[in-house]
């Protein structure tokens, strides 16, 4: 058998390495366009940024390596110009020849990934904008920073890439702005959690424009001048476009292969294309939503890599694996920060029509007497009928990983937040509490759900009317007197047993405290003394702080200002 598999990285290189291992007879060739077959481009941010300090380190494996080991022709910079679907051949062009010929198959896989989108915005092609793709535009990053001495940049996009490149040019000490078009950075996070996201941007000296976007480049060989349409003019000497991916079809489309309705390849479950004979994987294919059950895109390293074990075990052993979609988990460092996500966010189920119940807790990273235990805080979105969950967001300083893959693991188990409840983690006081904070958000929900406690959400505080609606803020009169939310009332939840009287009967009872537990608290004490109209804010003051970009909120989630402030947020 001869198989033949175009793109490397992470699919094809995978699916090249599990097809020798099964099938030691077969003839293996791998195609790619460009010059390397295997490295890390998720590590290219911090190369450039001097963490990762040698290049070479960026490669995963080498040609060299790869073929003597696994016995593989490897051709580089050669371009797949074309199927031929008739007569199972590829055709080739070599990139550094200029030859063209055609290499025959019985098997064929696609990975050709995804592109990085290049509107047509007037100027795009200065020289020195730049997308962030593979090796040589990291080189070509790397070279223009050192010749220019590079003192200003503009990044276009607020997603992974995006902020992944604004700490590292930080840590070089080169100035950032940042142009987002949507209200917040990365889509994968509800606004309520990015906006912690934006206080650490801000506090390290990133200047944030969102709710904007670019409207023209222009400038000349020393600079890239841009206009937003909100009519700021900004000016840099290297302009980074971050504003997602496009999967690689034009080969698909040409063959005559299914395009899904995302703009990716469609294959069934087991990786097929509509040409029994063509295997897909990664960037470039659609896969399923395992929470909406929809076609969606989810270029992550992770999925690719999986897909590349069952894409090769079924053209070896006849479709014995299928490959039952991702719920996209992903996981960020934003400076001091880890943000991670999993499963669908609000956004997603709103538009979807799915109903759902989305609750906030914040913890500590591990036991609160233990030293240095650091804030940690969680969303949880989940179905208000059987408590099924949708998706979980945490962002914080220590512990994210292992907490946002507990929740990776109840969602792709088609779990319940009475699963959360019930999760056994390894406890110890270094690592965690003995109610770890997935535990927690388990017991909230539940508590939500069986109606012990009524919420609401920081968007709902501005709507409240004084005429009908108590605020109440029961804190300590210290913490009060620090920062509230205007036109709250503080009776501190020891003292209320004892100031019922000043709490109305007739109007709707709203409570907050810092971070939820004692308006919990609060409210069953009311709703048990006659009150039957109490609600207690999500999340508390902590998450009203950061919605809201509050002077007080760095404080209040423990993010350092290094250089600049939250007045460098630009909303």
């Amino acid at each position: 058998m001869k198989y033949i598999i175009v793109g490397g990285v992470a699919g094809g290189a995978t699916v090249a390495a599990r097809l020798r291992r099964e099938d030691e007879s077969a003839e293996i060739v791998l195609f790619e366009r460009g010059e390397f077959i295997s490295y890390a481009n998720c590590g290219l941010p911090y190369y450039i940024g001097n963490t990762i300090t040698s290049r070479n380190q960026l490669f995963v494996q080498t040609v060299e390596g790869f073929t003597s080991r696994y016995e593989i022709d490897i051709r580089v910079n050669s371009e797949v110009e074309s199927i031929d679907t008739v007569s199972k051949s590829v055709n080739v062009f070599n990139l550094i020849t200029g030859k063209k010929y055609a290499e025959k198959y019985d098997k064929l896989i696609l990975s050709p990934g995804a592109e990085p989108i290049r509107p047509p915005i007037e100027g795009i092609n200065h020289p020195d904008i730049f997308t962030l793709r593979n090796v040589p535009d990291t080189d070509k990053i790397k070279e223009i920073i050192t010749r220019k001495n590079v003192k200003k940049a503009i990044i276009v996009g607020g997603g992974f890439i995006g902020l992944e490149m604004a700490e590292n040019f930080r840590h070089l000490g080169i100035d950032v702005d940042l142009v987002e078009m949507a209200n917040q950075v990365m889509a994968t996070l509800d606004y309520s959690m990015a906006s912690i996201v934006h206080l650490e941007l801000a506090a390290k000296g990133v200047r944030l424009h969102l709710n904007d976007s670019v409207v023209s480049f222009g400038g000349d060989s020393s600079r890239v001048n841009v206009t937003l349409k909100s009519g700021k003019e900004l000016s840099a000497e290297i302009v980074i476009l971050s504003i997602g991916v496009r999967p690689e079809t034009r080969l698909a489309k040409e063959a005559g292969l299914e395009i899904g309705i995302t703009g990716g390849i469609k294959v069934n479950e087991y990786l097929q294309t509509s040409n029994p004979d063509i295997y897909a994987l990664g960037d470039a294919v659609e896969v399923v939503n395992i929470v909406t059950r929809k076609p969606v895109l989810i270029p992550l390293a992770g999925p690719a890599n999986k897909m590349g074990r069952i894409v090769a075990d079924n053209i070896v052993y006849g479709n014995v694996q299928t490959y039952e979609g991702s719920i996209g988990t992903g996981i960020a460092k934003v400076f001091d920060l880890t943000v991670a996500s999993t499963g669908t966010n609000g956004k997603i189920l709103k538009r979807e029509g799915i109903e759902y119940i989305s609750s906030f807790t914040h913890s500590a990273s591990h036991a609160g007497y233990y030293p240095n235990a650091l804030p940690l805080s969680v969303k949880i979105l989940f179905s208000p009928s059987d408590g099924r969950l949708f998706g979980a967001q945490v962002v914080g300083f220590e512990g994210v990983d292992k907490r946002i893959e507990m929740f990776a693991q109840t969602i792709r188990n088609s779990g319940t937040i009475y699963d959360l409840m019930e999760i056994e983690h390894a406890y110890a006081p270094p690592y965690s509490s003995a109610k770890d904070p997935v535990n927690m958000a388990g017991f909230v929900a539940d508590n939500i759900i069986k109606g012990r406690v009524m919420i609401l959400h920081w968007e709902e505080i501005e709507k409240l009317v004084p005429g009908n609606d108590f605020l109440l803020d029961v804190r300590t009169n210290e913490e009060y007197k620090f920062a509230h939310i205007p036109g709250a009332v503080n009776i501190p939840v020891d003292e209320i047993r004892l100031r019922l009287d000043e709490v109305p009967a007739g109007k709707r009872i709203v409570i907050y405290c810092a971070v939820g537990l004692r308006g919990y608290i609060a409210s069953r004490i009311l709703s048990q003394n006659g009150y039957d109209n109490v609600f207690n804010l999500s999340g508390g003051f902590k998450t009203y702080s950061a919605t809201k970009c509050l002077p007080v909120a760095n404080q209040i989630f423990g993010i350092r200002v290094s250089s600049g402030d939250v007045s460098d947020l630009e909303k």
